[in-house]
C-alpha cells in the first residue's frame, strides 16, 4: 500500500488545500524517520565492525604466519573463537557481532586445520562441522547476521555432499535422482527451518529464509532445465517440478506468506514451463523455425503476464489479511 499516494486521493476526494494536506501528512507520519532508525544503524555498525576487525586478525595472522608457528597459529585461531564466544556471553550489547566473529573463527580453524593435516576429509564434511559447530550459537544469539552466513554455510556443505557423492555438477546421469532429490529435499528444510514457521525457536528473519529460498530454487531449477537436454522428459524434471510447486503452495498461505519467495519460486517455475514448451516443439519439428522462436517468445510472456496478475492479487489478498512481507 503506497501511503503517499493514498492521501493525495484523500485530499482529491475531499477538496483539501495545500496547508490540509500539509497537516495531513504530517499526522499519518509518512516524512518522519523509522522508528528503529538508531537500533538498526547501530547494529549494522556493530557488524561492520566486527567484519573489519575479523579481517584485521586474519591479515595480522598472515603477516606473521612463519613466525607463529603450527602450535602458535592453533592457539591464536582457537582463542579468538573462544574469546568472541565469552565476550557474547558476557557483552549483551555486543553480542551480534561478537557472535559474528566466532561462528567465522569456527571456520578459520576448520580451514587451517584442513591444510595443516591433510587428513583426507571431503570437504563438504568440514563445511557440516562448521554449521553443526555453529547452531548453538546462532539458536543462542538468534539474530539474522548470524543465521544469514549459517545458511550459506550449511547450502555449501549439502552442495559439496552432491558433488563428493556424484563425482559430477548438476548432470543427468542413470542413479544420481536420489542424490538430487535428497539435496533439494534438504535444501527446502532449510528454508523451513529459517521461515517465520520457526521464528520461535531460531528467532531467524527474512533475509536467512530468502538466501535459502534463492539457493534451493536455483538448484531445483538447474535440475530440472538439465532434464529438458536429454530426448526423453526424466524424473529430475518432475522432481523440480513437484518441489517449486510444494514450495509456491507453502508460500501462498496466510502464515508463510513472503513476496520475494514467492516471486523467486514463480519465476523458476515460469523458466521450466517454457523449457518444457520449447522441448515439445523440439521433439515435434525437428529444427527451429522463426515462427516457432515468435510463438515460444509469445507463450513467455503470456505465462509471465499471468504468473504476474496472480501474484498481485495474492499481495493484494494478503495486505488485506495484514500479512504481506
Amino acid at each position: 500500500m503506497d501511503i503517499g499516494l493514498s492521501l493525495l486521493e484523500i485530499s482529491e476526494a475531499h477538496r483539501l488545500k495545500s496547508a490540509q494536506h500539509k497537516q495531513l501528512r504530517k499526522l499519518s507520519g509518512l516524512d518522519d524517520p523509522p522508528a528503529n532508525l538508531t537500533g538498526f544503524s547501530r547494529v549494522l555498525l556493530a557488524i561492520m565492525a566486527a567484519s573489519l576487525i575479523g579481517l584485521g586478525i586474519i591479515f595480522w595472522i598472515a603477516a606473521n604466519w612463519d613466525w607463529l608457528g603450527r602450535a602458535g597459529r592453533f592457539i591464536l585461531l582457537q582463542g579468538v573463537t573462544a574469546v568472541m564466544c565469552i565476550g557474547a556471553c558476557a557483552l549483551p550489547r555486543a553480542r551480534v557481532p561478537l557472535g559474528l566473529l566466532a561462528l567465522l573463527s569456527i571456520g578459520a580453524v576448520f580451514a587451517y586445520f584442513g591444510q595443516t593435516y591433510q587428513t583426507g576429509a571431503d570437504p563438504w564434511q568440514l563445511f557440516a562441522l562448521w554449521a553443526v559447530l555453529g547452531l548453538p550459537l546462532c539458536l543462542s544469539i538468534r539474530h539474522d547476521a548470524l543465521w544469514t552466513p549459517w545458511a550459506l554455510i550449511a547450502m555449501t556443505a549439502i552442495s559439496l555432499w552432491f558433488h563428493a557423492n556424484t563425482g559430477r555438477r548438476w548432470d543427468l546421469r542413470e542413479g544420481d535422482l536420489l542424490y538430487q532429490a535428497t539435496v533439494c529435499i534438504a535444501m527446502f528444510s532449510l528454508t523451513a527451518m529459517l521461515s517465520p514457521v520457526c521464528a520461535r525457536w531460531t528467532g531467524a528473519g527474512l533475509l536467512s529464509m530468502r538466501v535459502c529460498v534463492v539457493l534451493a530454487v536455483l538448484s531445483t531449477t538447474t535440475i530440472g532445465i538439465e532434464a529438458l537436454f536429454d530426448n526423453a522428459i526424466n524424473g529430475q524434471y518432475w522432481l523440480a517440478v513437484i518441489l517449486l510447486g510444494l514450495a509456491a503452495a507453502a508460500f501462498t498461505s496466510r502464515r508463510l506468506f513472503d513476496l520475494f519467495a514467492l516471486s523467486t519460486i514463480a519465476l523458476a517455475s515460469n523458466v521450466l514451463l517454457v523449457g518444457l514448451f520449447a522441448h515439445i516443439q523440439h521433439r515435434i519439428f525437428g529444427s527451429w523455425s522463426e515462427v516457432q522462436l515468435f510463438f515460444t517468445g509469445l507463450a513467455a510472456a503470456g505465462l509471465l503476464a499471468a504468473t504476474v496478475s496472480l501474484i498481485l492479487k495474492l499481495a493484494a489478498r494478503a495486505q488485506a489479511n495484514g500479512g504481506v512481507q
